[in-house]
């Protein structure tokens, strides 16, 4: 062989590498595609579901008293691996007392919501009105938002503040990287999370297109939560966990579905997105003291530092704050703290 061929055989195999490591890395940061609801081999439609302006089905249910008698009207949006079907401990006495109606929903790519890639803060308060709409359950209606399903409540107060008879943050989600949040009290509360769940959040917000690759990889630990670490839970947690487990939870199998990226990843990407607003944004909907905006949080949550929280509602003293003693992350699921976020809610 002659010596002048040796570099450009080189040059092939070099060039044949980097087309093979490109491909294999454009593989390992592209989410595979969803299994649609009712889709050939995808799982089927067992939930009623409407049909929104974009195309795409959002999947419901209903409880309490029938919408046409209500006199409050209450959308739950759940939390992080959760669904519709989560179960709220409120007694039917206080449902027929309060006569209250309750519309839950799945957001979408959860359950059996169709997926929606350009999921956002905006889109879900847009989703949540139309779904009002849809289902014909007034101008006005309540909603209570928890944890990650916090971050809708807060799209809510900003796109359709208009739309609300009051709202309700259950232990939300809070934002690190928020404008108006100072750099202590944002580093104060980033600092509580363990280090898998640091770097977790930062890939969200920073590099959102290799958070699919982050989510998949065995080299380090990503999200704590999602890998059953139970330190996260308070001992108020752990009763309530121990409690929950003695009924089996309806549908928990429907919540991934059609895709752990379409589902967990995309909710996570789109919380800690850039938004197009700061809290400090925010305007109360109710100057007249015709509703009210409440913030819940509990002292003892390891999930959600509770000096963010308490930042926030310093700032923004139109949001009621109830920090409770000896309540963890859970709080939503124990009946009588239950039964408290919704009486002063729906009360005032």
């Amino acid at each position: 062989m002659h010596s002048s061929q040796f570099p450009a055989m080189y040059a092939e195999i070099a060039v044949a590498l980097a087309a093979g490591l490109l491909s294999w890395a454009y593989q390992t940061i592209k989410p595979p595609l969803p299994k649609i609801c009712g889709s050939p081999g995808g799982p089927p439609i067992t939930s009623p579901r409407v049909k929104l302006s974009d195309g795409r089905h959002l999947a419901y249910r209903e409880m309490g008293v029938p919408k046409e008698e209500a006199k409050h009207k209450i959308i739950v949006i759940h939390g992080f691996d959760d669904s519709k079907n989560l179960s709220l401990p409120v007694s039917q006495e206080t449902i027929e007392e309060l006569s209250i109606y309750f519309l839950f929903f799945d957001r979408a790519g959860y359950g059996e919501s169709d997926p929606y890639p350009s999921r956002s803060v905006k889109s879900e308060a847009y989703d949540i009105q139309e779904l009002a709409d849809q289902l014909q359950i007034g101008s006005k209606f309540y909603v209570i938002g928890m944890s990650m399903g916090a971050y809708p409540v807060y799209g809510c107060l900003k796109y359709i503040p208009h739309r609300l008879s009051g709202a309700s943050l259950v232990v939300p989600f809070v934002h690190y990287w928020w404008p108006s949040l100072p750099a202590n009290i944002s580093k104060q509360g980033f600092q509580k999370l363990c280090t898998a769940d640091q770097r977790t959040f930062q890939v969200a917000h920073h590099t959102p297109w290799l958070f699919y690759w982050w989510m998949t990889q065995k080299w380090f630990p990503s999200l704590s939560i999602m890998a059953g670490n139970m330190n996260l839970f308070s001992p108020p947690d752990m009763e309530i966990i121990k409690k929950l487990s003695e009924t089996p939870k309806v549908g928990q199998e429907m919540v991934r579905q059609q895709g752990v990226h379409e589902s967990l990843h995309r909710d996570i990407l789109a919380g800690y997105a850039k938004w197009e607003f700061d809290f400090m944004d925010l305007t109360n909907p109710f100057p007249n003291n015709e509703g009210s905006v409440h913030l819940w949080q509990g002292y003892e949550d390891r999930i959600i530092p509770l000096e963010i929280n308490r930042y926030i509602a310093e700032k923004l003293p139109w949001i009621h704050y109830h920090e409770v003693p000896d309540a963890g992350h859970l709080m939503l699921f124990k009946v009588e703290l239950c039964e408290a976020i919704i009486r002063a809610l729906v009360l005032g």
